[in-house]
Parts: C-alpha cells; sequence; structure tokens
C-alpha cells in the first residue's frame, strides 16, 4: 500500500483534522517525535492509533502521572529470578519503552507533563539515538519504526510539573483546539450511533458552552456530548420521548464531572449546567 493509500484509510477513521493529520504523519514517516498539546478530547490519540493501525505497528500506551518511575518506563528484573539466578538478559522484565523499540511501536506518552522529570529523562538516549543502554543487559536498539509520542492538556496545571528544555527539545510539536461544533455533531453521531440531530445539536451546543462559561475553568470536551445523548437516548427508551427534563438530567449525569467550577465561585456545576440549558432553550424556542 502506497503513501496515499494509507493516508486515505487513516482519515476514513477520523471527522475532521485533515491538517492535522497530515503533520502529525509527515512527522512520523520523516522519523521524528511528536507531542500533540491540546484539551481532552480533541483525537489526539486517534489519530496516532489510526497510524499505528494502517502501519500495522503496536501503539503502547503510557499514562503520565507522578508512580511513572524509570523502573516502569524502561524495565526491570524479575526480583525472584535474580535471587535464584542473578542478574541476567533472561530475567530483565522489558517496561512499555523497550516493548515499543524492540517491536517498531509508537511509545504514547498521555499527560506527558504529570510526568517525574527523572522518568522523562531516561527518553533522551532513547530520542536521540534510537538506542538504550541496560546495566546488565545490553544495548537496545530500536526498529526504524519506533516513535515517541505524548499528549499535553494546556488547560490543566493540577498535579503537572514543568518539563525541561533538553526534554522539550526533542519533540516537534503540534498544537489541537476543540473541532467546529458541525464536526463535533458528526462525531457524536458516529461515536453514538443516533440519528436524533436535534438532540445531537443540542448536546454539542450545551457541551460547547461550557467552555466560555465565566464560572468554569474548564469545559467539557466532545465525550461529555456523547455521554449526554446515549444517557438521553436510554431515558427516553424507559420514559417515553426525551423532553427537557430527561435531557437536563442527562447533562447534569454526563457533564458535571467534566467541568471545574472556579475557586471564586459560589455556583455548582449542576447549576451552571441548568443555566445554559435553559438559555439553549430560550434561544431555540
Amino acid at each position: 500500500m502506497n503513501a496515499l493509500a494509507r493516508r486515505a484509510e487513516i482519515a476514513r477513521g477520523l471527522v475532521g483534522r485533515q491538517r492535522e493529520l497530515d503533520l502529525v504523519l509527515a512527522a512520523v514517516t520523516a522519523g521524528r517525535d511528536v507531542v500533540l498539546e491540546g484539551p481532552p478530547g480533541t483525537s489526539k490519540s486517534t489519530i496516532l492509533r489510526g497510524i499505528t493501525a494502517a502501519w500495522g505497528i503496536p501503539f503502547v500506551l503510557v499514562e503520565g502521572n507522578a508512580d511513572l518511575t524509570p523502573a516502569k518506563l524502561v524495565g526491570h528484573h524479575n526480583p525472584a529470578r535474580v535471587l535464584q539466578e542473578d542478574y541476567s538478559a533472561a530475567n530483565f522484565v522489558p517496561g512499555p519503552l523497550i516493548q515499543a523499540m524492540e517491536t517498531g511501536g509508537f511509545l504514547y506518552i498521555e499527560e506527558l507533563n504529570r510526568a517525574p522529570e527523572d522518568t522523562l529523562n531516561t527518553l533522551l538516549a532513547a530520542m536521540a539515538e534510537r538506542q538504550v543502554a541496560l546495566p546488565r543487559v545490553g544495548t537496545v536498539t530500536a526498529v526504524a519504526t519506533f516513535r515517541v509520542l505524548a499528549s499535553m492538556n494546556p488547560y490543566d496545571n493540577v498535579g503537572t510539573a514543568r518539563i525541561s528544555a533538553s526534554v522539550y527539545d526533542r519533540w516537534c510539536r503540534l498544537a489541537l483546539g476543540y473541532q467546529p461544533a458541525e464536526e463535533e455533531e458528526a462525531i457524536v453521531a458516529v461515536r453514538t450511533g443516533s440519528t436524533n440531530r436535534r438532540l445531537i445539536a443540542d448536546a454539542v451546543a450545551l457541551t460547547r458552552a461550557t467552555r466560555t462559561h465565566p464560572d468554569l475553568r474548564r469545559g467539557a470536551s466532545v465525550r461529555g456530548a456523547i455521554d449526554l445523548v446515549s444517557i438521553a437516548e436510554a431515558l427516553a427508551d424507559l420514559h417515553g420521548d426525551p423532553d427537557d427534563g430527561p435531557v437536563l438530567d442527562a447533562a447534569h449525569l454526563a457533564l458535571s464531572a467534566r467541568i471545574a467550577v472556579d475557586e471564586t465561585s459560589d455556583a455548582t456545576p449542576e447549576t451552571i449546567i441548568t443555566e445554559l440549558w435553559d438559555r439553549l432553550r430560550a434561544a431555540g424556542a
């Protein structure tokens, strides 16, 4: 399969994001590592999963958090076998970094800036030299398709750490924002299988309104709209056609955990969602 055919195959699994797909695909084809910066629900992992599926290589996911130690990322010797046999290459248990290198896969670190700095420093040799020297094991050389990809959420600073320039310098960076309303509606329709166009449009409009409310530090991603539609339709099956009550109940359930109220506000997630829903219904009256 040539490059154009592979690109077309990947694009079929996306709604929009054609420019972003071309940029990421060009970067990884050129042998570069990429960090994708944007809020949740902006197709970061979807693009990368599509590329690895088309290339027929593994997608190795790692959650970036304070518990991601160098040993968890790189690997470790099996303690029980070490006691019995001493250290050897045979009793080394590869971590996700080594797994990705040996299989030529994409190592994808989600929420890169939540990982400790000493853990991120272990990536430097893998990214610069495509090799990692392991004590008592030897040097692991990556298969040619190995890449290190990562994501960052620029709007959430809780539990994050500053990434050093030496680490940041190894990546190409692509910023992704939220998609237009019509593309988010198409995503919700695909993900839910719903044919209720009004419900989908209302769910997307309500979700998007949370991103600009003055009392919210963080709004909801399109995942909130997906859950809202699914829950509202499940309520409809239980109680008949959805009206304002069931849809609002579904919105409270789907969106309240996905938004963050500013510390200076006395509002609750539920009151803000209700306020936004009332405005939406009034505008559509």
